[in-house]
Protein backbone atom coordinates (compact mmCIF):
# COMPACT_ATOMS: atom_id res chain seq x y z
CA UNK A 1 0.00 0.00 0.00
CA UNK A 2 1.61 3.28 -1.01
CA UNK A 3 1.74 5.49 2.24
CA UNK A 4 -0.71 8.39 0.78
CA UNK A 5 -3.76 10.46 1.28
CA UNK A 6 -5.81 13.16 1.55
CA UNK A 7 -8.37 14.65 3.65
CA UNK A 8 -11.02 17.09 2.01
CA UNK A 9 -10.58 19.67 5.02
CA UNK A 10 -12.08 22.98 6.16
CA UNK A 11 -9.66 25.10 8.31
CA UNK A 12 -9.49 22.74 11.01
CA UNK A 13 -9.39 19.63 8.70
CA UNK A 14 -12.33 17.15 8.56
CA UNK A 15 -14.08 18.03 11.86
CA UNK A 16 -17.54 19.31 10.69
CA UNK A 17 -18.41 19.00 14.25
CA UNK A 18 -16.88 21.47 16.07
CA UNK A 19 -19.01 24.01 18.42
CA UNK A 20 -19.81 27.13 16.81
CA UNK A 21 -20.88 30.43 18.43
CA UNK A 22 -24.09 32.14 17.19
CA UNK A 23 -23.13 35.38 18.01
CA UNK A 24 -19.44 35.75 17.36
CA UNK A 25 -18.31 39.21 16.95
CA UNK A 26 -14.41 40.24 16.38
CA UNK A 27 -12.88 41.10 20.10
CA UNK A 28 -10.90 44.20 18.35
CA UNK A 29 -7.31 45.56 18.67
CA UNK A 30 -8.66 48.14 21.69
CA UNK A 31 -8.72 45.43 23.77
CA UNK A 32 -6.65 44.47 26.78
CA UNK A 33 -5.03 41.71 28.32
CA UNK A 34 -7.21 41.43 31.10
CA UNK A 35 -10.49 42.14 29.04
CA UNK A 36 -10.15 39.18 26.80
CA UNK A 37 -12.86 37.24 27.34
CA UNK A 38 -11.92 33.56 28.83
CA UNK A 39 -13.86 30.41 30.07
CA UNK A 40 -12.24 27.21 31.08
CA UNK A 41 -14.57 24.29 30.45
CA UNK A 42 -12.16 21.79 31.54
CA UNK A 43 -11.48 23.62 35.01
CA UNK A 44 -14.87 22.98 35.95
CA UNK A 45 -13.92 19.52 35.65
CA UNK A 46 -13.04 17.46 38.83
CA UNK A 47 -9.77 18.95 39.78
CA UNK A 48 -7.36 15.23 39.73
CA UNK A 49 -7.36 15.87 36.42
CA UNK A 50 -5.57 18.74 36.68
CA UNK A 51 -3.16 21.26 38.38
CA UNK A 52 -4.43 24.72 38.75
CA UNK A 53 -1.04 26.98 38.83
CA UNK A 54 0.34 30.12 38.18
CA UNK A 55 3.24 30.46 35.10
CA UNK A 56 6.67 31.14 36.01
CA UNK A 57 7.37 35.17 34.35
CA UNK A 58 10.49 35.56 32.20
CA UNK A 59 12.24 38.40 32.25
CA UNK A 60 12.22 41.50 29.94
CA UNK A 61 10.08 39.56 27.56
CA UNK A 62 9.33 40.43 23.61
CA UNK A 63 7.31 40.02 20.87
CA UNK A 64 8.88 37.53 18.56
CA UNK A 65 6.07 36.75 16.01
CA UNK A 66 2.58 35.67 15.30
CA UNK A 67 -0.18 34.19 13.24
CA UNK A 68 -2.88 36.49 11.36
CA UNK A 69 -4.49 33.95 10.50
CA UNK A 70 -4.80 31.86 13.75
CA UNK A 71 -5.78 35.22 15.35
CA UNK A 72 -8.56 35.65 13.76
CA UNK A 73 -9.96 32.33 15.11
CA UNK A 74 -9.47 34.14 18.22
CA UNK A 75 -11.23 37.07 17.42
CA UNK A 76 -7.56 38.71 17.40
CA UNK A 77 -5.30 40.51 15.41
CA UNK A 78 -1.13 40.99 14.95
CA UNK A 79 -1.16 44.07 16.50
CA UNK A 80 -3.22 43.87 19.30
CA UNK A 81 -0.91 41.06 20.05
CA UNK A 82 2.05 43.25 20.08
CA UNK A 83 1.05 45.47 22.66
CA UNK A 84 2.92 45.08 25.87
CA UNK A 85 0.38 43.61 28.27
CA UNK A 86 -0.12 41.07 25.76
CA UNK A 87 3.42 40.23 25.29
CA UNK A 88 3.54 40.08 29.36
CA UNK A 89 0.26 37.67 29.13
CA UNK A 90 1.38 35.49 26.37
CA UNK A 91 4.38 34.72 27.94
CA UNK A 92 3.08 34.04 31.34
CA UNK A 93 4.11 37.11 33.17
CA UNK A 94 0.52 38.43 34.27
CA UNK A 95 -2.46 36.07 33.58
CA UNK A 96 -5.41 37.73 31.84
CA UNK A 97 -8.01 38.81 34.54
CA UNK A 98 -10.49 35.83 33.56
CA UNK A 99 -7.98 32.91 32.67
CA UNK A 100 -7.69 30.18 35.15
CA UNK A 101 -4.21 28.72 34.42
CA UNK A 102 -4.09 24.66 34.58
CA UNK A 103 -2.07 21.87 33.43
CA UNK A 104 -3.76 18.75 32.68
CA UNK A 105 -2.50 15.00 34.17
CA UNK A 106 -2.16 12.46 31.56
CA UNK A 107 0.08 9.03 31.07
CA UNK A 108 0.68 7.38 27.63
CA UNK A 109 3.37 4.82 25.80
CA UNK A 110 6.20 6.19 24.61
CA UNK A 111 8.04 4.85 21.38
CA UNK A 112 6.03 1.47 22.22
CA UNK A 113 6.47 1.19 25.92
CA UNK A 114 4.18 2.27 29.12
CA UNK A 115 5.81 5.62 30.34
CA UNK A 116 3.01 6.07 33.05
CA UNK A 117 2.33 9.39 34.32
CA UNK A 118 3.43 12.39 31.99
CA UNK A 119 1.23 15.57 31.93
CA UNK A 120 1.44 18.97 31.23
CA UNK A 121 5.08 19.71 32.10
CA UNK A 122 5.63 22.56 30.68
CA UNK A 123 2.14 23.78 29.08
CA UNK A 124 -0.63 25.88 31.24
CA UNK A 125 -3.81 26.18 29.49
CA UNK A 126 -5.08 29.80 30.14
CA UNK A 127 -8.56 28.93 28.69
CA UNK A 128 -10.68 28.97 25.97
CA UNK A 129 -11.74 32.25 23.89
CA UNK A 130 -14.69 32.43 21.05
CA UNK A 131 -13.82 32.55 17.94
CA UNK A 132 -15.93 31.93 14.33
CA UNK A 133 -15.77 28.24 14.21
CA UNK A 134 -16.13 27.60 17.98
CA UNK A 135 -14.39 28.11 21.28
CA UNK A 136 -10.57 27.81 20.97
CA UNK A 137 -8.33 27.30 24.12
CA UNK A 138 -5.21 28.93 24.40
CA UNK A 139 -2.19 27.00 25.74
CA UNK A 140 0.92 28.35 26.71
CA UNK A 141 4.17 26.06 26.55
CA UNK A 142 6.83 26.67 27.99
CA UNK A 143 5.63 28.83 30.81
CA UNK A 144 7.18 27.33 33.64
CA UNK A 145 7.72 24.25 36.33
CA UNK A 146 4.25 22.24 36.60
CA UNK A 147 3.61 19.43 38.80
CA UNK A 148 4.14 16.83 35.89
CA UNK A 149 7.62 18.26 34.48
CA UNK A 150 9.79 15.58 36.07
CA UNK A 151 13.02 16.05 35.25
CA UNK A 152 12.57 18.92 33.29
CA UNK A 153 12.78 23.02 33.84
CA UNK A 154 9.34 23.75 32.14
CA UNK A 155 10.97 25.95 29.56
CA UNK A 156 11.33 26.39 25.97
CA UNK A 157 13.79 27.44 24.02
CA UNK A 158 13.12 29.94 20.93
CA UNK A 159 14.75 27.56 18.36
CA UNK A 160 12.11 24.82 19.10
CA UNK A 161 8.61 27.68 19.61
CA UNK A 162 9.86 28.67 16.25
CA UNK A 163 9.89 25.44 14.58
CA UNK A 164 6.64 24.51 16.31
CA UNK A 165 5.32 28.06 15.21
CA UNK A 166 5.87 27.48 11.56
CA UNK A 167 5.02 24.12 11.06
CA UNK A 168 1.66 24.66 12.54
CA UNK A 169 0.40 27.18 10.39
CA UNK A 170 2.12 25.54 7.19
CA UNK A 171 0.47 22.54 7.77
CA UNK A 172 -2.67 24.23 8.22
CA UNK A 173 -2.46 26.29 5.05
CA UNK A 174 -1.67 22.60 3.73
CA UNK A 175 -5.16 21.36 4.62
CA UNK A 176 -3.71 19.31 7.25
CA UNK A 177 -6.16 18.92 10.43
CA UNK A 178 -3.71 20.59 13.47
CA UNK A 179 -3.48 22.92 16.18
CA UNK A 180 -2.38 26.19 15.32
CA UNK A 181 0.41 28.69 16.77
CA UNK A 182 -0.57 32.25 17.92
CA UNK A 183 2.19 33.92 18.76
CA UNK A 184 5.55 33.53 20.13
CA UNK A 185 7.49 35.57 22.82
CA UNK A 186 11.35 35.70 24.20
CA UNK A 187 13.43 36.11 26.51
CA UNK A 188 17.19 36.47 27.18
CA UNK A 189 16.97 33.93 29.78
CA UNK A 190 19.56 30.74 29.95
CA UNK A 191 18.06 27.66 29.17
CA UNK A 192 20.12 24.35 29.17
CA UNK A 193 19.63 22.34 26.02
CA UNK A 194 22.78 20.54 24.15
CA UNK A 195 24.30 24.40 24.44
CA UNK A 196 22.47 27.10 26.59
CA UNK A 197 19.88 28.66 24.33
CA UNK A 198 17.43 31.72 25.35
CA UNK A 199 13.75 31.16 26.57
CA UNK A 200 10.69 31.26 24.53
CA UNK A 201 7.13 30.90 25.13
CA UNK A 202 4.63 29.69 22.25
CA UNK A 203 0.83 30.30 22.70
CA UNK A 204 -0.73 27.42 20.38
CA UNK A 205 -4.48 27.19 19.98
CA UNK A 206 -6.76 24.21 19.21
CA UNK A 207 -10.43 23.18 20.25
CA UNK A 208 -9.36 20.70 22.71
CA UNK A 209 -5.83 19.50 24.20
CA UNK A 210 -7.11 16.15 25.79
CA UNK A 211 -5.39 13.24 23.60
CA UNK A 212 -5.20 9.81 23.84
CA UNK A 213 -2.71 9.43 26.54
CA UNK A 214 -5.21 11.55 28.84
CA UNK A 215 -7.79 8.39 28.61
CA UNK A 216 -4.89 5.90 28.97
CA UNK A 217 -3.86 8.17 32.56
CA UNK A 218 -7.19 6.99 34.46
CA UNK A 219 -7.72 2.84 32.96
CA UNK A 220 -4.00 2.31 33.96
CA UNK A 221 -4.49 3.77 37.44
CA UNK A 222 -7.93 1.60 37.43
CA UNK A 223 -10.06 5.03 37.90
CA UNK A 224 -12.92 4.04 35.84
CA UNK A 225 -15.14 7.07 37.42
CA UNK A 226 -12.55 9.80 36.44
CA UNK A 227 -12.34 8.31 33.28
CA UNK A 228 -16.25 8.22 32.29
CA UNK A 229 -16.04 11.91 33.20
CA UNK A 230 -13.54 12.64 30.61
CA UNK A 231 -15.21 11.12 28.26
CA UNK A 232 -18.45 12.63 28.76
CA UNK A 233 -16.59 16.14 28.64
CA UNK A 234 -15.32 15.24 25.48
CA UNK A 235 -18.57 13.95 23.83
CA UNK A 236 -20.62 16.78 25.77
CA UNK A 237 -18.34 19.65 23.88
CA UNK A 238 -16.51 17.96 21.18
CA UNK A 239 -18.67 15.10 19.64
CA UNK A 240 -22.37 15.62 20.90
CA UNK A 241 -23.88 14.36 17.60
CA UNK A 242 -22.89 10.70 19.10
CA UNK A 243 -24.80 11.17 22.38
CA UNK A 244 -27.75 9.57 20.64
CA UNK A 245 -25.95 6.69 19.47
CA UNK A 246 -26.61 3.28 21.32
CA UNK A 247 -23.31 3.13 22.91
CA UNK A 248 -22.02 6.45 22.69
CA UNK A 249 -18.24 5.47 24.01
CA UNK A 250 -17.99 3.00 20.88
CA UNK A 251 -18.94 5.72 18.65
CA UNK A 252 -16.63 8.07 19.92
CA UNK A 253 -13.39 5.64 19.81
CA UNK A 254 -14.60 5.29 16.25
CA UNK A 255 -14.61 8.41 15.04
CA UNK A 256 -11.18 9.23 17.07
CA UNK A 257 -9.69 6.43 14.67
CA UNK A 258 -11.57 7.38 11.75
CA UNK A 259 -9.96 10.99 12.07
CA UNK A 260 -6.38 9.85 13.11
CA UNK A 261 -6.43 7.48 10.03
CA UNK A 262 -7.18 10.40 7.67
CA UNK A 263 -4.91 12.81 9.72
CA UNK A 264 -2.15 10.45 8.91
CA UNK A 265 -2.65 9.58 5.62
CA UNK A 266 -2.27 13.18 5.21
CA UNK A 267 1.04 13.74 6.43
CA UNK A 268 1.68 11.13 3.69
CA UNK A 269 0.63 12.95 0.83
CA UNK A 270 2.68 15.85 1.94
CA UNK A 271 5.81 13.93 3.37
CA UNK A 272 5.74 15.26 7.11
CA UNK A 273 7.14 12.96 9.30
CA UNK A 274 6.12 13.64 13.14
CA UNK A 275 9.19 12.22 15.17
CA UNK A 276 7.41 11.28 17.84
CA UNK A 277 4.20 9.32 17.82
CA UNK A 278 3.74 8.72 21.39
CA UNK A 279 -0.15 8.05 22.77
CA UNK A 280 0.65 10.94 24.44
CA UNK A 281 1.26 13.28 21.60
CA UNK A 282 -1.90 11.79 19.74
CA UNK A 283 -5.13 14.15 19.63
CA UNK A 284 -8.72 12.98 20.69
CA UNK A 285 -9.88 15.16 17.73
CA UNK A 286 -7.40 13.72 15.50
CA UNK A 287 -5.42 17.05 15.05
CA UNK A 288 -1.46 16.98 14.77
CA UNK A 289 -0.31 17.98 18.04
CA UNK A 290 3.22 18.39 19.63
CA UNK A 291 5.97 19.69 16.73
CA UNK A 292 9.36 18.59 17.91
CA UNK A 293 11.74 16.64 16.33
CA UNK A 294 9.46 16.59 12.70
CA UNK A 295 10.88 16.83 9.11
CA UNK A 296 9.35 16.95 5.67
CA UNK A 297 10.24 14.54 3.28
CA UNK A 298 13.26 15.18 0.32
CA UNK A 299 14.79 12.60 -1.56
CA UNK A 300 12.26 10.29 -0.79
CA UNK A 301 13.10 7.37 1.17
CA UNK A 302 10.26 5.45 2.95
CA UNK A 303 12.64 3.85 5.88
CA UNK A 304 13.59 7.82 6.37
CA UNK A 305 13.74 8.50 10.23
CA UNK A 306 13.57 12.43 11.07
CA UNK A 307 13.85 12.29 15.05
CA UNK A 308 17.77 11.24 15.43
CA UNK A 309 16.72 9.90 19.02
CA UNK A 310 14.51 7.57 17.27
CA UNK A 311 17.43 5.02 17.39
CA UNK A 312 15.40 1.90 16.58
CA UNK A 313 13.00 3.89 13.69
CA UNK A 314 9.43 3.03 15.06
CA UNK A 315 8.47 6.24 13.83
CA UNK A 316 10.36 6.75 10.54
CA UNK A 317 7.80 7.79 7.70
CA UNK A 318 6.86 4.45 6.41
CA UNK A 319 5.64 3.02 9.90
CA UNK A 320 3.23 5.72 10.54
CA UNK A 321 0.37 4.28 9.46
CA UNK A 322 0.73 1.34 10.83
CA UNK A 323 1.86 3.32 14.44
CA UNK A 324 -1.08 5.55 14.77
CA UNK A 325 -3.16 2.17 14.38
CA UNK A 326 -1.37 0.68 17.13
CA UNK A 327 -2.26 4.00 18.96
CA UNK A 328 -5.81 3.91 18.37
CA UNK A 329 -5.51 0.25 19.63
CA UNK A 330 -4.27 1.43 23.37
CA UNK A 331 -6.97 4.30 23.31
CA UNK A 332 -9.08 1.47 22.67
CA UNK A 333 -8.07 -0.39 25.74
CA UNK A 334 -8.58 2.80 27.82
CA UNK A 335 -11.72 3.24 26.77
CA UNK A 336 -12.61 -0.38 27.06
CA UNK A 337 -14.24 -0.18 30.54
CA UNK A 338 -16.25 2.48 29.29
CA UNK A 339 -17.50 0.80 25.80
CA UNK A 340 -18.33 -3.07 27.79
CA UNK A 341 -17.03 -5.65 25.44
CA UNK A 342 -13.66 -6.24 23.35
CA UNK A 343 -15.60 -7.14 20.41
CA UNK A 344 -17.25 -3.59 20.25
CA UNK A 345 -13.95 -2.10 20.93
CA UNK A 346 -12.30 -4.30 17.59
CA UNK A 347 -15.48 -3.16 16.19
CA UNK A 348 -14.67 0.49 16.47
CA UNK A 349 -11.28 -0.12 15.72
CA UNK A 350 -11.80 -1.49 12.54
CA UNK A 351 -12.62 1.51 10.81
CA UNK A 352 -9.32 2.37 10.33
CA UNK A 353 -7.68 0.67 7.97
CA UNK A 354 -10.81 1.44 5.32
CA UNK A 355 -10.78 4.97 6.28
CA UNK A 356 -6.72 5.15 5.84
CA UNK A 357 -7.30 3.15 2.25
CA UNK A 358 -9.61 4.85 0.98
CA UNK A 359 -8.07 8.62 1.91
CA UNK A 360 -4.63 7.27 0.34
CA UNK A 361 -6.38 6.18 -3.29
CA UNK A 362 -8.12 10.00 -3.39
CA UNK A 363 -5.28 11.45 -2.71
CA UNK A 364 -2.79 9.75 -4.95
CA UNK A 365 -5.41 10.34 -7.70
CA UNK A 366 -5.20 14.00 -7.20
CA UNK A 367 -1.62 14.19 -6.81
CA UNK A 368 -1.20 12.11 -10.36
CA UNK A 369 -4.26 13.94 -11.82
CA UNK A 370 -6.16 11.26 -12.15
CA UNK A 371 -10.10 11.74 -12.11
CA UNK A 372 -11.29 8.57 -12.00
CA UNK A 373 -10.65 4.96 -10.61
CA UNK A 374 -8.78 2.12 -12.37
CA UNK A 375 -7.68 -1.11 -11.78
CA UNK A 376 -4.21 -1.00 -12.56
CA UNK A 377 -4.31 2.68 -10.79
CA UNK A 378 -2.14 0.77 -7.35
CA UNK A 379 0.72 -0.99 -9.65
CA UNK A 380 1.22 2.63 -11.11
CA UNK A 381 1.58 4.06 -7.94
CA UNK A 382 3.81 1.46 -6.36
CA UNK A 383 6.15 1.71 -9.85
CA UNK A 384 6.26 6.04 -9.16
CA UNK A 385 7.44 5.43 -5.62
CA UNK A 386 9.93 2.58 -6.24
CA UNK A 387 11.38 4.99 -9.14
CA UNK A 388 11.36 7.73 -6.45
CA UNK A 389 13.15 5.35 -4.34
CA UNK A 390 15.96 4.41 -6.51
CA UNK A 391 16.73 7.69 -7.65
CA UNK A 392 16.33 9.69 -4.49
CA UNK A 393 13.93 11.91 -5.95
CA UNK A 394 12.89 15.12 -3.87
CA UNK A 395 9.29 14.64 -2.88
CA UNK A 396 7.71 17.90 -3.01
CA UNK A 397 9.41 19.04 -6.37
CA UNK A 398 8.72 15.54 -8.06
CA UNK A 399 4.98 15.81 -7.46
CA UNK A 400 4.98 20.06 -7.84
CA UNK A 401 6.48 19.11 -11.71
CA UNK A 402 4.76 16.20 -12.57
CA UNK A 403 1.66 18.95 -13.06
CA UNK A 404 3.84 20.32 -16.06
CA UNK A 405 4.06 16.73 -17.81
CA UNK A 406 2.11 16.94 -21.13
CA UNK A 407 0.17 14.70 -22.36
CA UNK A 408 1.50 14.47 -26.51
CA UNK A 409 5.10 15.80 -25.83
CA UNK A 410 7.51 13.19 -24.07
CA UNK A 411 10.58 15.22 -25.30
CA UNK A 412 9.47 18.19 -22.90
CA UNK A 413 9.87 15.97 -20.16
CA UNK A 414 13.24 17.36 -19.55
CA UNK A 415 13.03 18.98 -15.81
CA UNK A 416 11.31 15.58 -14.23
CA UNK A 417 13.83 13.12 -16.61
CA UNK A 418 16.64 14.97 -14.76
CA UNK A 419 15.58 13.83 -11.51
CA UNK A 420 16.33 10.47 -12.28
CA UNK A 421 19.34 9.07 -11.65
CA UNK A 422 17.68 6.21 -13.78
CA UNK A 423 16.13 8.16 -16.45
CA UNK A 424 15.06 4.81 -18.41
CA UNK A 425 12.85 4.54 -15.28
CA UNK A 426 10.92 7.09 -15.64
CA UNK A 427 10.65 7.03 -18.97
CA UNK A 428 9.12 3.26 -18.92
CA UNK A 429 6.59 4.79 -15.95
CA UNK A 430 5.88 8.02 -17.75
CA UNK A 431 4.63 6.03 -20.86
CA UNK A 432 2.46 3.78 -18.19
CA UNK A 433 1.29 7.17 -16.77
CA UNK A 434 0.44 8.93 -20.34
CA UNK A 435 -1.35 6.02 -21.38
CA UNK A 436 -3.51 6.16 -18.22
CA UNK A 437 -4.12 9.66 -18.44
CA UNK A 438 -5.56 8.89 -22.22
CA UNK A 439 -7.90 6.46 -20.86
CA UNK A 440 -9.61 9.03 -19.19
CA UNK A 441 -9.76 11.73 -22.10
CA UNK A 442 -7.31 14.10 -19.41
CA UNK A 443 -6.67 18.11 -20.60
CA UNK A 444 -3.07 19.25 -20.08
CA UNK A 445 -4.40 22.64 -18.72
CA UNK A 446 -7.13 20.96 -16.52
CA UNK A 447 -5.06 18.76 -14.79
CA UNK A 448 -2.62 20.83 -14.09
CA UNK A 449 -4.10 22.99 -12.23
CA UNK A 450 -5.58 20.34 -10.23
CA UNK A 451 -2.59 19.00 -9.54
CA UNK A 452 -0.84 22.65 -8.41
CA UNK A 453 -3.90 23.18 -6.32
CA UNK A 454 -2.98 19.61 -4.06
CA UNK A 455 0.88 19.48 -5.22
CA UNK A 456 3.38 22.06 -2.96
CA UNK A 457 5.54 24.57 -4.08
CA UNK A 458 6.62 25.36 -0.86
CA UNK A 459 7.06 23.53 2.57
CA UNK A 460 9.06 23.61 5.67
CA UNK A 461 12.35 22.37 5.10
CA UNK A 462 14.66 22.12 7.91
CA UNK A 463 17.34 24.32 6.47
CA UNK A 464 14.80 26.76 5.79
CA UNK A 465 13.66 27.18 9.65
CA UNK A 466 17.13 26.51 10.76
CA UNK A 467 18.09 30.02 8.88
CA UNK A 468 15.05 31.65 10.27
CA UNK A 469 16.22 30.57 13.70
CA UNK A 470 19.72 30.98 13.07
CA UNK A 471 18.70 34.80 12.46
CA UNK A 472 16.30 35.17 15.35
CA UNK A 473 19.04 33.72 17.78
CA UNK A 474 20.75 37.26 16.51
CA UNK A 475 17.98 39.10 17.44
CA UNK A 476 16.62 39.78 13.75
CA UNK A 477 12.87 38.14 13.40
CA UNK A 478 12.17 39.14 10.01
CA UNK A 479 12.77 35.59 8.15
CA UNK A 480 10.49 34.26 10.54
CA UNK A 481 7.72 36.33 9.42
CA UNK A 482 8.68 36.26 6.05
CA UNK A 483 9.06 32.54 5.85
CA UNK A 484 5.40 32.35 7.38
CA UNK A 485 3.83 34.22 4.29
CA UNK A 486 5.12 32.07 2.41
CA UNK A 487 4.04 28.81 3.76
CA UNK A 488 0.79 30.52 3.97
CA UNK A 489 0.42 30.15 0.35
CA UNK A 490 2.34 26.88 -0.65
CA UNK A 491 0.39 25.94 -3.69
CA UNK A 492 1.02 29.71 -5.08
CA UNK A 493 3.90 30.04 -7.29
CA UNK A 494 5.36 32.98 -5.81
CA UNK A 495 8.19 33.61 -8.59
CA UNK A 496 9.48 36.26 -6.10
CA UNK A 497 10.31 33.55 -3.41
CA UNK A 498 11.01 30.87 -5.95
CA UNK A 499 15.13 30.08 -3.71
CA UNK A 500 12.45 29.06 -1.00
CA UNK A 501 10.99 25.56 -3.15
CA UNK A 502 15.16 24.86 -3.81
CA UNK A 503 16.70 21.42 -3.11
CA UNK A 504 18.65 21.91 0.75
CA UNK A 505 22.25 23.53 0.42
CA UNK A 506 25.12 21.12 1.19
CA UNK A 507 25.67 22.40 4.78
CA UNK A 508 21.67 21.57 5.47
CA UNK A 509 23.03 17.64 5.09
CA UNK A 510 24.02 17.51 8.76
CA UNK A 511 21.05 18.85 10.23
CA UNK A 512 19.46 16.89 12.80
CA UNK A 513 16.59 17.33 15.46
CA UNK A 514 15.95 15.20 18.16
CA UNK A 515 13.17 15.09 21.03
CA UNK A 516 15.57 18.07 22.46
CA UNK A 517 14.35 20.36 19.34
Amino acid sequence: MAPYVRISAGFWGNHPHLPLLEHFSTIGAAIRADDLPFVNSFAQLPPDLYTRLQPTPLPAPYFVAASARAASLVGLDVATLQQSDMVAAFSGNAVPGKALPLSAVYSGHQFGVWAGQLGDGRAMLLGELPGPQGRMELQLKGAGLTPYSRMGDGRAVLRSSIREFLCSEAMAALGVPTTRALVITGSQQGVARETIETASVVTRIAPSFVRFGSFEHWYHRDQPAQLKVLADYVLANFYPELLTEANPYQALLAEVTRRTARMIAHWQAVGFMHGVMNTDNMSILGLTLDYGPFGFMEAFNPGHICNHTDQQGRYSYANQPQVGHWNCYALGQALLPLIGEVDEVEAALDVYRPAFSAELLRLLQAKLGLTTTEPGDQDLFDAMFAAMQRSHVDFTQFFRALGELKLDEPAGDTLLRDMFIDRDAFDAWAARYRTRLRQENSVDAARRAAMHAVNPKYVLRNYLAQVAIEQAQQGDFSEVARLLAVLEHPFDEQPEHAAYAALPPDWARHLEVSCSS
